[in-house]
């Protein structure tokens, strides 16, 4: 039986708010003071394949064949998610060297101990073999970089933070890796407006520390901020936890800058919310995975910094109750509601068991985690009280805390953002990040349960509940190829089935490229094609991302 905790320690406002909701139920209880929560960053512990050997292949727009082998029930067969085989790239050459040194002295990398981290990805599942990694300062310099790059044919691997999920931002060969690590310069921010106006490799978590100082804040929050950059947050359109309240990319960057795969500048770094002449270029390059451009620098839109924040972890008994807590979440909170994120009990034992972070309330079926960000702690006090006071009434949450104090606020997000770290100790992670109709989020997770049986060790649901998007996470003890045999196609056959798209925030890269037609009609994936070969015709700019490797094959299922 939960014991009842006294909310005055946690904030004298909501002393009087709350007295109600507490007779109601006792349930409400504060966070235990010294509670063990860390803001450690993730390890990295998932195991690397061998480096796959050159074969050379037809040009990238007539298609190439993945060789790695996906054990099915039919036997060892070509995995859609494996790497292709290696395009006619120029190979680097020492006269390559030489021109880089020149225009970027004492900036060339080539020293393989230094090359490691930024050859493979964030999971460790993808490896390159790129022998250069060249660190540009200007726009103009990447300019020169790609401009002599696409008259010697040379592959170029766009990075920044290296934070990507689907090795996307990775070499898959040997291609040349241009970091944007040293363009990370703030170049202009408008008080009165909130725009800010930035260089691609600027940290997002250096950017929202920028922000809080001038009473602003970024509309953009992911559990990776403290290494992310803002290009590849744009490049992939990252959705993150703050999306509900403020939209998605496509909204909120008002202009950009980048650099075509010729070398030619584009130059739509914009500061204005309305400009309605002509075509909207920018949008091509949010999402587009590097593979249209490099982008080095932006304009954002920023959100004042909120005077009043709460932050309530709730639980639920079904995961119905938990829909019907975010209606009646959405109706009374309002323009106030910034968040609404779930985790599922197996989360929650993942965090106990690996993070020893304890569960501030009883356990559960369903967690979740919602925000509030408003302009007046009394009437953003009054309306959550209202919301808590109902939820409590109508049985449709059983137990819950509230935080309102900064320290607590990070514990409680914790239980939300640390899921990923906790599930890297359970050895090798299969994740999938996929949007459907929100009433029928959670059923993919019971149906791939039911579908693997004692295949995985675990399989467990979270992610934003607000916009649809659920991270669906499979582990295993080690590297299992029948195991990933079982799981693909069969979550994105899933998806698609049920009217979803297999990534919501994610993006394609190497992992899920050809599995593009589960989500989108194949004239616009040929429609793709196009403006690939248009601004990019050698195909130079992140090679064998996003794009299905066999075009030919327009409108075919994998």
């Amino acid at each position: 039986m939960p014991v009842l905790v006294n909310l005055r320690t946690i904030c004298p406002f909501m002393e009087g708010v709350l007295q109600k909701t507490l007779k109601l139920r006792p349930a409400l209880r504060r966070l235990s003071p010294g509670g063990v929560f860390s803001s450690q960053s993730t390890a990295r512990y998932l195991p690397v394949g061998p480096r796959r050997p050159f074969l050379s292949t037809p040009p990238w727009l007539f298609g190439v064949c993945s060789q790695q082998l996906h054990t099915g029930a039919d036997g060892p067969k070509p995995s859609p998610a494996a790497a292709p085989d290696r395009l006619p790239f120029s190979r680097i050459t020492q006269e390559d060297l030489a021109f880089f040194r020149k225009i970027l002295p004492g900036r060339v990398v080539t020293d393989p101990d230094l090359l490691e981290s930024s050859n493979v990805d964030w999971m460790k599942s993808v490896r390159g073999s790129s022998e250069v990694m060249l660190r540009p300062q200007t726009t103009q310099e990447v300019s020169q970089i790609l401009k002599y790059c696409n008259s010697r044919n040379l592959a170029v691997n766009p990075q920044g933070g290296n934070t990507g999920l689907v090795g996307g931002s990775v070499p898959v060969y040997d291609e040349v890796i241009l970091s944007t690590a040293l363009m990370n310069k703030i170049l202009a921010f408008d008080g009165v407006s909130g725009i800010l106006t930035c260089q691609a490799g600027c940290v997002l978590e250096n950017l929202s520390l920028y922000l809080e100082e001038r009473d602003y804040i970024m509309p953009l929050d992911l559990g990776a901020k403290g290494s992310c950059h803002i290009g590849g947050n744009v490049a992939t359109n990252a959705g993150g936890l703050r999306l509900l309240r403020y939209g998605s990319l496509h909204g909120t960057v008002l202009g950009l800058e980048a650099v075509l795969a010729d070398g030619r500048v584009l130059d739509c770094l914009a500061t204005l919310r309305k400009d309605n002449t002509g075509y909207d270029l920018k949008q091509l390059f949010i999402g587009s995975e590097g593979t249209l451009g490099v982008i080095t620098a932006v304009s954002v839109l920023c959100p004042r910094k909120p005077n009043s924040v709460n932050v309530v972890l709730l639980g639920c008994e079904t995961f119905e109750l938990l829909l019907q807590t975010f209606q009646l979440c959405r109706g009374m909170l309002g323009e106030i509601l910034s968040a609404y994120e779930f985790l599922d009990s197996d989360c929650m034992k993942l965090l106990n068991t690996y993070l020893k972070l304890p569960n501030p309330i009883s356990d559960c079926p369903f967690y979740v985690v919602i925000e509030t960000s408003g302009s007046n702690p009394t009437h953003d006090g009054e309306k959550l009280h209202s919301f808590l006071e109902e939820a409590m009434a109508s049985s449709l949450v059983t137990d819950g805390t509230v935080a309102t104090e900064e320290s607590k606020i990070k514990a409680l997000w914790s239980m939300r953002e640390r899921v990923p770290e906790a599930l890297t100790h359970e050895g090798v992670t299969y994740k999938y990040d996929v949007s459907l109709p929100v009433e029928q989020i959670y059923q993919l997770v019971t149906d791939t349960r039911e579908h693997l049986g004692g295949r995985a060790k675990s399989v467990v649901g979270y992610g934003h509940v607000g916009d649809g998007n659920l991270h669906l996470n499979i582990t295993s003890p080690v590297n299992d190829p029948a195991l990933l045999a079982a799981i693909e196609p069969f979550v994105f056959e899933w998806t698609a089935s049920h009217r979803g798209s297999i990534s919501a925030e994610h993006g394609l890269g190497l992992k899920k490229r050809n599995y593009i037609y589960y989500s989108k009609p194949s004239q616009a994936v040929a429609l793709m094609a196009d403006v690939k070969a248009l601004l990019d015709p050698k195909g130079i700019l992140n090679p064998y991302k996003t794009l299905p490797d066999d075009l030919r094959r327009v409108g075919a299922q994998v």
